[in-house]
C-alpha cells in the first residue's frame, strides 16, 4: 500500500545518509558455514596468532588442528550430524575448540551459562534432547546426577589443560590448597577431553545447509518469559558477523586485537568476541572472567589497538576501579557496547578517557543478535539513540495493537525487523514462533520510534524484561519459582535502575497467613533454582500485589512506587 511504502521509504532515505562513507546498506552474505570461517583464516594466515589465553598462544593452524582432533574424537564416540552438544564453559580455548568441532560435525551447540543451577540445566537438556555435554571438571557436580539417565556422553576438560606449564602448575596447586579440586573419573559415559583428542585429526567434515541447519540453540525468554531455544543457523551468525565487519570498517586496523572477556555462551559475546575476530583473522585475548577487572585493565595497559566488546557493567567497573587513572585507556581503539542501554554519563567518561570510538548496539537473541547500532563516524552519533539499522537489516515501527499499521516519524510503536540474521524459530514451540515471526518479520516486543533525522530510539518494552548486568531476566520465570514456596501466597518481580548493573531484580512478596520469612531466606531459596543473576537483590514484603480485573500484575504501578526508580 502506498502509505506504508512512503513511510518506509522515508526511513530508508534518512538511514542511508547516516552511513559512513564506503559502508554498504545492502549486503551479499558469503555463502559459507561457520567452520569455513575458521578454515578461511587458516588458509590466509596459518601462522597468524588466533588466541592468547593467559600466556598460552595458538596460531590459526594450531587452533584448527585442535578442533579437528576433538571433532574426530567426538565422532568416534558416536556423535553425528544434527546431534545437540551442550557446551557449558567459560571463555577459554576449550570453548573455541568445542564450538568449532561441533560445527565441523554438523552438530548444534546448546549454549549454557555456568551460573545456571542444576534445575535450569536439566530443563534445557530435556527440552533440547541433548545427550552430549562438554564442561569443566569444576562444573561437573551440577550435572553428575544426569549421567547416564539424560546424558550418555560427558566430556570433561580442565582449565589447566590450556595454560602454559608454569601457570597451569600454579593453578592446580592453588586449587588443591583451597581444597576445591573436583574428583572426576572416566567411565563408559564420562571422558576426559585430552584423551578424546588423542588422535590424528583426520575427519570428514559435514555438508552444511547454511540456511536451514541450526548451528546454535540459544535459550531466551522470548516474548513470554518462559525459556525457549532460539534456533540460529550458520547463515544467521555469519551474516551478523559480516554486517558488523561492514558497519565497523573505520575500526579495522591491520594490527588490531580483540579483548574477548564478554562470555561466549552469551549470543552477543559469541558474535562479537569470538566469531568476528576469527572472521577478521585477528588475535583474541581471551579472559575467562569478565568480572576480573584488574586482569582486564592489565590487558588494556599492555596491548594496543584493542577492540573491546562488552556491556555497560564491565565498562563501569573499569571506571570505578581505584587504579583506572593509572592505566593507559587510550590503547582502546573501539568499544562495542550491547546487552543493556549504555548510560550517558558512562559513555561520556569512556569517550574522554579512551579516545576510542564507542558503538552502541541494540539487538536480541532471535536476531543473532545485532539489529542496529550507532554509526562509527562521530559526526553521526546521537545521544539516547541506538543508531540506524545494520547493513542488510530492515526495520519498521508498527502499531502495538495489530502490528499492521506502520507508524510515521516520531510516532512510537513496536519495532519489527527482517534480515538474514533472523532465527529459524523457537525449538519445540510452533505457536510462539508463529506469534513472533509473521510474514517474514520478527516482532521484537520492544517499543521505539524513528526521529526526524532517522535515528532509532528504544523507549519501552512490550514484554516484561529485566536486564541485569547484561543478562536477561524474565519476571515470570522468577515469580513461578517464588510461588512454589509453601510460605508465599503471591509474588511480583520488577527491575529497578542501578548505575552499575543497569537494573536490579526486585521481588514483592505476599506471605501466607501466619507465615514468616526474611529477605535472606527468600534469596537462599531462589539460589536453589535460579542462576545468581536472576535472584532478587531486593525483597519487599507487602500485603497485596496490584492487578487488573483479570489478574494481570500491574508492574507499572509497582515501578511507580516511590523508591523503585
Amino acid at each position: 500500500m502506498a502509505d506504508s511504502e512512503s513511510v518506509y521509504d522515508t526511513f530508508e532515505s534518512k538511514w542511508e545518509s547516516k552511513y559512513p562513507k564506503g559502508v554498504k546498506r545492502e549486503l551479499h552474505i558469503p555463502e559459507i558455514s561457520l567452520y569455513e570461517v575458521l578454515e578461511n583464516a587458516v588458509k590466509t594466515v596459518p601462522k597468524g596468532q588466533a588466541i592468547d589465553f593467559i600466556g598460552k598462544k595458538f596460531t590459526f593452524k594450531e587452533l584448527n588442528t585442535e578442533v579437528n582432533k576433538l571433532a574426530k574424537g567426538l565422532s568416534s564416540l558416536g556423535v553425528k550430524k544434527s546431534d545437540r552438544i551442550a557446551v557449558m564453559l567459560p571463555n577459554s580455548p576449550h570453548y573455541v575448540i568445542a564450538f568449532f568441532a561441533a560445527m565441523k560435525l554438523g552438530c548444534t551447540v546448546v549454549n549454557l551459562n555456568p551460573l545456571y543451577t542444576d534445575f535450569e540445566i536439566r530443563e534445557k537438556i530435556v527440552d533440547s534432547t541433548t545427550t552430549t555435554f562438554i564442561t569443566l571438571d569444576d562444573f561437573f557436580p551440577k550435572i553428575q546426577k544426569f549421567v547416564p539417565s539424560l546424558l550418555n556422553k560427558v566430556i570433561i576438560s580442565k582449565i589447566s589443560d590450556y595454560l602454559p606449564n608454569f601457570v597451569g602448575s600454579i593453578y592446580s596447586l592453588s586449587k588443591k590448597l583451597k581444597r576445591e579440586t573436583v574428583k572426576v573419573e572416566e567411565t563408559k559415559n564420562i571422558f576426559f577431553m585430552k584423551n578424546v583428542m588423542n588422535n590424528d585429526g583426520q575427519i570428514n567434515k559435514a555438508v552444511i545447509d547454511i540456511a536451514r541447519d541450526p548451528a546454535v540453540i540459544q535459550y531466551t525468554g522470548g516474548t513470554t518469559g518462559t525459556p525457549k531455544g532460539a534456533l540460529l543457523t550458520h547463515r544467521n551468525l555469519v551474516s551478523n558477523t559480516y554486517a558488523l565487519t561492514e558497519f565497523g570498517k573505520d575500526l579495522y586496523k591491520n594490527d588490531l586485537v580483540v579483548l574477548s572477556a564478554i562470555p561466549f555462551f552469551h549470543i552477543y559475546g559469541l558474535t562479537t568476541a569470538l566469531l568476528t575476530p576469527i572472521y577478521w583473522k585477528k588475535k583474541m585475548i581471551i579472559l575467562p572472567d569478565p568480572r576480573d577487572t584488574p586482569r582486564v585493565m592489565k590487558t588494556i595497559s599492555t596491548e594496543k589497538n584493542l577492540i573491546y566488546p562488552g556491556i555497560p557493567t564491565m565498562y563501569h567497573s573499569i571506571l570505578m576501579n581505584k587504579n583506572s587513572s593509572k592505566i593507559n585507556l587510550s590503547n582502546i581503539n573501539g568499544l562495542l557496547s550491547g546487552g543493556a542501554p549504555l548510560p550517558q554519563e558512562i559513555e561520556i567518561e569512556l569517550s574522554q578517557k579512551t579516545g576510542g570510538m564507542i558503538i552502541e548496539g541494540y539487538g536480541l537473541t532471535e536476531a543473532s543478535p545485532i539489529v542496529c547500532a550507532t554509526p562509527v563516524n562521530r559526526n553521526f552519533k546521537k545521544v539516547n539513540s541506538v543508531g540506524v539499522p545494520f547493513p542488510g537489516t530492515r526495520i519498521k515501527i508498527v502499531d502495538r495493537e495489530t502490528g499492521i499499521k506502520e507508524m510515521p516519524l516520531n510516532e512510537p510503536g513496536e519495532l519489527i525487523i527482517s534480515g538474514p540474521q533472523v532465527m529459524l524459530g523457537y525449538l519445540n514451540n510452533k505457536k510462539e514462533t508463529e506469534d513472533t515471526i509473521r510474514n517474514g518479520w520478527l516482532f521484537t516486543g520492544d517499543i521505539g520510534f524513528v526521529d526526524d533525522e532517522g535515528y532509532i530510539h528504544i523507549i519501552d518494552r512490550k514484554k516484561d524484561l529485566i536486564i541485569a548486568g547484561g543478562y536477561n531476566v524474565y519476571p515470570r520465570e522468577v515469580e513461578e519459582i517464588l510461588l512454589k514456596n509453601e510460605k508465599i501466597e503471591d509474588a511480583a518481580v520488577i527491575g529497578v535502575k542501578d548505575i552499575h548493573r543497569g537494573e536490579n531484580v526486585k521481588a514483592f512478596i505476599v506471605l501466607k497467613k501466619n507465615q514468616k520469612m526474611t529477605e535472606d531466606e527468600v534469596k537462599k531459596y531462589c539460589l536453589k533454582y535460579l542462576a545468581v543473576f536472576k535472584v532478587p537483590r531486593i525483597v519487599q514484603f507487602t500485603d497485596s500485589i496490584p492487578k487488573t480485573v483479570v489478574g494481570k500484575i500491574l508492574r507499572r504501578e509497582l515501578r511507580e512506587d516511590k523508591g523503585n526508580n
